[in-house]
C-alpha cells in the first residue's frame, strides 16, 4: 500500500435542510499520528467528526478505513471499527464509579456475575499505565475533577482497543499541569499505534503536540500542512482567508479615574485579602492556574457569591453588593465563563438576549415599543459586528463568538461603567478572538473599566495595560506591561512572590 493512511475522508458533503455544511471535505490520518483540524468556528469541523464516528450519515463522498470503504449508520458502527470520540461534555454516569464507567457495558461476559475485584483490578492497570495511578477504581466519578473525568472518557475508549481517537477542545478547563499530563498520554497513545484527530482553537498546543495539520473553512477542505512547515501566521491566514493585520489590535484608551476600587476583601477560602483598584480605559488582567480564586473573587465582587470583610468602592460610593442584580444597577456587568448556562439564554431570541437589561429603552411614555426595541438591538449588535440572520433566531444558533457578543451587547445596553469578562475567548475561534479583541478595546477608549480574567497567557500580555497574578485564594503578583513575561507570569501563578 503506497499511501499508509488510517483514516481516508474524501470529498465528504453534508446538508441541513437543503444547505451544505460540508462540501468536498476531505482528511487523511497516519496510523502513531497526531493530527490538528482547525477552522473557525461553522467550518464543519465537527460535523465531519459526527460523520467519521457515525453520529450523522454523509450524503455524499467516501470514507475509507485502513483502505477498506465503510458505511456506518450508527455510532455504534464507529465504535466497532475502533472510533471514539472525547467530547467536551463527557459521556459519564457521575454517580457511578471509575470502573462501573469504564466497563458500563462490559461488566459481565456471560451477563450474570459481575466480578468487581476483576474489574477493578483491570481499570486500575489502565489507568496505572496510562500515568494516572492516583485516579481509584472506586471513586465516583461526580467526586474527581473536570480533567481526571477525562481521563476516565480516554480509559474507557483504550479499554475498547480504539485505533482513532478523537479530541474536541480537551484542554478547555485544564490547567497548566494538567494538560501537560494529558499531552504526555497523547504522546504514549501515539506511540502505540493510535491515530488522535485534534480539534482545538489553541494554536500554541498544536505546535507543541500535532505532526499534521488540516485547515477547513466553509465546509470545505483549505490544506493538509506538517506543524513544522508553516507558521502560526501563515496558519491562521489559512483559517480566516484574510489577513489579520494584528492578533491583538492597538487600543488608544486614555487612562482616568479610578472606577472601582477594591480593599481586603475576604470571602471564600478562595477569596483572601483582595486588594486592586481598575480605572476608566484600562484593561485589568487577572490571571492565575484553575482554582487560584479569580472567578470566586469576581463573583463576589458582583454579588453573586457572599464576602465577609473588606471594603468596595464603586464610583466613588462604598458598596457591598449581595446580589447580581445590584451590581447591574449600580452599572456594574460580568460575562461568565461558562457562557452557555450563565451567559445567554439559549433558547430565547437574540432581540430578548440583548434588550433584557435595557427596557426602560424600548418603551414610550412606559408602555413597550416593539419598533424602538428592534431598532435598539440592531445599533447595538451592528457596534460589535455581531452576525446573525435574524434577532427573532435563538440564540442557540450563533456560533461561540455571536453568543458572546450577545452576552456583551446587553452589559452595554445596561450602559456598564464597569464589565468583568471571564475567559472572553473560551472556545471561539482566532477570527472571533479578535473582533472580541477589538470590541474590548471599543469599550476601554469609551471609558469603561475591564477587567479580563484569562488562562491564556499571550491573550492577558497582549491585551492588559496591568496583569494581577492570584495563588490559591490570594494575588501573589502584580506586572505593569514593560514586566509581562511568561516567566513572571508563572512564577507568581506558582506562589513565588513578585
Amino acid at each position: 500500500m503506497t499511501d499508509n493512511y488510517r483514516i481516508e475522508m474524501t470529498d465528504v458533503t453534508k446538508k441541513f435542510s437543503g444547505i451544505y455544511v460540508l462540501k468536498n471535505a476531505s482528511l487523511k490520518v497516519k496510523p502513531g499520528e497526531i493530527h490538528a483540524l482547525i477552522g473557525e468556528n461553522g467550518a464543519g469541523k465537527s460535523t465531519l467528526m459526527k460523520i467519521l464516528a457515525g453520529a450523522l450519515q454523509k450524503d455524499g463522498g467516501t470514507i475509507k478505513i485502513e483502505n477498506q470503504e465503510v458505511h456506518f449508520s450508527s455510532p455504534k458502527d464507529g465504535k466497532q471499527a475502533g472510533i471514539a470520540t472525547i467530547y467536551q461534555e463527557f459521556m459519564l454516569a457521575p454517580d457511578l464509579t471509575v470502573t462501573e464507567n469504564i466497563f458500563i457495558d462490559r461488566l459481565s461476559k456471560d451477563g450474570k456475575i459481575i466480578k468487581w475485584n476483576m474489574l477493578n483490578k483491570e481499570a486500575e492497570k489502565l489507568l496505572r499505565d496510562m500515568g494516572f495511578d492516583e485516579i481509584k477504581p472506586t471513586t465516583k466519578v461526580a467526586e474527581l475533577s473536570v480533567a481526571y473525568q477525562q481521563v476516565v472518557e480516554i480509559c474507557k475508549s483504550i479499554s475498547r482497543n480504539v485505533k482513532v481517537l478523537i479530541l474536541d477542545e480537551p484542554t478547555a478547563v485544564l490547567t497548566v499541569r494538567e494538560i501537560e499530563k494529558l499531552f504526555a498520554l497523547l504522546r504514549k497513545l501515539k506511540k502505540e499505534g493510535v491515530s488522535i484527530i485534534y480539534i482545538s482553537h489553541r494554536l500554541e498546543e498544536i505546535f507543541e503536540l500535532c505532526d499534521s495539520i488540516t485547515v477547513m473553512k466553509d465546509g470545505a477542505f483549505v490544506d493538509c500542512v506538517k506543524a513544522s512547515d508553516i507558521t502560526k501566521d501563515e496558519l491562521i491566514r489559512k483559517m480566516v482567508g484574510r489577513e489579520l493585520s494584528q492578533m491583538f489590535p492597538k487600543r488608544n484608551a486614555v487612562i482616568g479615574d479610578t472606577i472601582m476600587e477594591a480593599k481586603n476583601i475576604n470571602g471564600s477560602s478562595l477569596v483572601k485579602n483582595i486588594t486592586f483598584s481598575v480605572k476608566e480605559g484600562e484593561v485589568l488582567g487577572f490571571y492565575g492556574l484553575v482554582g487560584a480564586g479569580r472567578t470566586e473573587t469576581m463573583r463576589a465582587i458582583f454579588g453573586a457569591d457572599r464576602w465577609e470583610s473588606g471594603e468596595l468602592s464603586f464610583l466613588g460610593k462604598s458598596v457591598h453588593f449581595t446580589s447580581p442584580k445590584q451590581a447591574v444597577n449600580a452599572k456594574l456587568g460580568m460575562l461568565p465563563e461558562d457562557r452557555k448556562k450563565q451567559g445567554v439564554l439559549l433558547q430565547q431570541s437574540i432581540k430578548m438576549n440583548t434588550s433584557i437589561t435595557a427596557m426602560k429603552k424600548v418603551q414610550n411614555s412606559g408602555i413597550f415599543n416593539k419598533k424602538k426595541e428592534k431598532r435598539f438591538v440592531q445599533e447595538l449588535l451592528g457596534k460589535i459586528n455581531t452576525k446573525y440572520a435574524s434577532i427573532e433566531d435563538d440564540v442557540s444558533r450563533l456560533s461561540g463568538g455571536n453568543q458572546q457578543k450577545v452576552a456583551l451587547a446587553k452589559w452595554l445596553a445596561a450602559d456598564c461603567k464597569c464589565i468583568i469578562f471571564d475567559e472572553p475567548t473560551r472556545g471561539v475561534d482566532v477570527g472571533a478572538k479578535t473582533e472580541i479583541y477589538s470590541c474590548i478595546n471599543q469599550l476601554a477608549e469609551m471609558g469603561l473599566g475591564i477587567i479580563m480574567i484569562s488562562s491564556e497567557m499571550p491573550e492577558l500580555m497582549g491585551m492588559c495595560d496591568r496583569i494581577l497574578i492570584m495563588h490559591q485564594g490570594e494575588i501573589k503578583g502584580a506586572l505593569d506591561r514593560e514586566e509581562f513575561s511568561e516567566d513572571n507570569i508563572i512564577f507568581a501563578a506558582m506562589g513565588g512572590a513578585h
